[in-house]
């Protein structure tokens, strides 16, 4: 099943955060900092929102830093997407 989102709106899958740290300490479960990196899986059309033109400054396979709590989380064939306009995108990671 394929997500096609709507408008500003771009669905992304999350990296996974490290487990050690650079210092070699491994995290638990609860010591892990939700990833804020993502990688865009689709992108919506863009066009007017609120009475404002927008263009996708995304694309699909773009890796991106986004809000801590940005978005809507959903669950789709077993895998988490987290849902979101294109404004809680901060940048894109080269």
């Amino acid at each position: 099943m394929n997500i096609k989102p709507l408008f500003d709106r771009v669905v992304i899958r999350m990296v996974e955060a490290e487990e050690t740290t650079k210092s070699g300490i491994i995290l638990t479960g609860n010591a892990k900092e939700k990833p804020q990196v993502a990688e865009v899986v689709a992108v919506g059309p863009g066009g007017v929102v609120d009475g404002k033109d927008i263009t996708m400054q995304v694309q699909v396979g773009d890796r991106v830093l986004i809000s801590k709590y940005a978005g809507t989380e959903v669950k789709l064939d077993g895998v988490e997407y987290t849902i979101l306009h294109q404004g809680d995108i901060l940048a894109v990671v080269e």
